[in-house]
Formats: structure tokens, C-alpha cells, sequence
């Protein structure tokens, strides 16, 4: 929140926590049309499609939607272990959570433009009272997007997710990687 108020020219004493979410109440018309110009609207997450911003701010858009509506995820999978004990596998997934397919498949084919890479929208439902969906990217593709996301030291970021790809990038596995055996003739 600190960082959005920043980015908007606002004092952080501008925010209140309101159970486990923090708001902030602004009373810019301007800025309300604006933001309302480019596509966000209330209950924004079930109705939000596309929205529009220049090419070069495109990035910075993701990263805000990143970093407000996605979730990145780490870890070591040892997939076979009793088989190949030492055969560890670094798993790396970005996520854009939204209940608007609309929105997502629009991300979807922006990134794939603008990066030339792949992403899956799942469905997310399961005990929900709304639809919820998922813009999924696996591990390649979000090294891709997580490196030009935060190329530039200096831009605004929200430090939890951001220090999960530190982790990632600060770890190599260095076991080879898996191969199938096939049997001699």
C-alpha cells in the first residue's frame, strides 16, 4: 500500500488495515476517471477485460497486477526419490488470479506478444462462490516474465514476491537433470 501511494504522489498515512486487507480511501476525481478510462471499474476482478495503456508502460502494468492479483511459488521437488535420490528438480510458478477469464486470456495473448511465451488459464473454482481463474506460467516462462518485470532495480515492487525470485535465482541446482533410460537392442 505504501508503495502504491508513493507511486500516486500520496502520504502512506493515507491507508488502514481492515482485517487481513489494506485500504486506501482517495478522493481524486481525476484520478478516478482516469483509472476508470482505462478499464478498471468497481469489482474489478469480476469485470475487468482488457486495459488500455501504452505499449512502453505495459511491463509496469503487469508488475502492479502482478504484485496486487498474482502469486509466485518456489520450491525443490524430488519427484523419484526413492528411485533417484539425488535427482532435485527447482520448481518456479508465477500466477494472475482474477474471476474474469475475459481479462486473463487479454494478459495471456499480451504477454505472449510482448515476451513469446506461453501461459494457461485454469479453472479455479472448486468451493468458491464465484468463478475464479488462474493465468498460469511455468518455470521458463516465468524466469522470462520475472526478468523483465524487474529489470530495472528502481521500479516499484512489492518486496515479499520479489525476494522469492531472489531466493530462486540465488539457488542453481546443480544435479543433472533427468534422463529416461531405454533399453540396449
Amino acid at each position: 500500500m505504501e508503495s502504491f501511494l508513493a507511486c500516486i504522489g500520496r502520504k502512506s498515512s493515507h491507508f488502514r488495515k481492515d482485517g487481513n486487507a489494506y485500504r486506501a480511501q482517495l478522493g481524486d476525481v481525476e484520478l478516478y476517471r482516469w483509472l476508470s478510462g482505462t478499464g478498471l471499474t468497481q469489482r474489478k476482478s469480476l469485470t475487468l477485460g482488457r486495459v488500455e495503456v501504452p505499449a512502453e508502460l505495459f511491463l509496469d502494468l503487469v508488475r502492479g497486477l502482478f504484485d496486487g492479483d498474482g502469486s509466485i511459488s518456489h520450491y525443490v521437488h524430488r519427484p523419484v526419490l526413492r528411485k533417484y535420490p539425488r535427482y532435485l528438480y527447482r520448481r518456479l510458478t508465477v500466477r494472475f488470479h482474477s474471476a474474469s477469464p475475459e481479462h486473463l486470456r487479454w494478459l495471456q495473448k499480451r504477454l505472449a506478444e510482448a515476451l513469446s511465451i506461453k501461459g494457461a488459464v485454469v479453472n479455479q473454482s472448486k468451493n468458491r462462490p464465484h468463478n475464479m481463474y488462474a493465468l498460469q506460467y511455468t518455470k521458463y516462462a516465468s524466469i522470462s516474465l520475472l526478468t523483465k518485470l524487474y529489470e530495472n532495480a528502481e521500479s516499484p515492487r512489492l518486496r515479499r514476491k520479489w525476494l522469492i525470485w531472489e531466493d530462486f535465482r540465488a539457488q542453481p541446482v546443480t544435479t543433472r537433470p533427468y534422463r529416461k533410460r531405454t533399453k540396449p537392442r
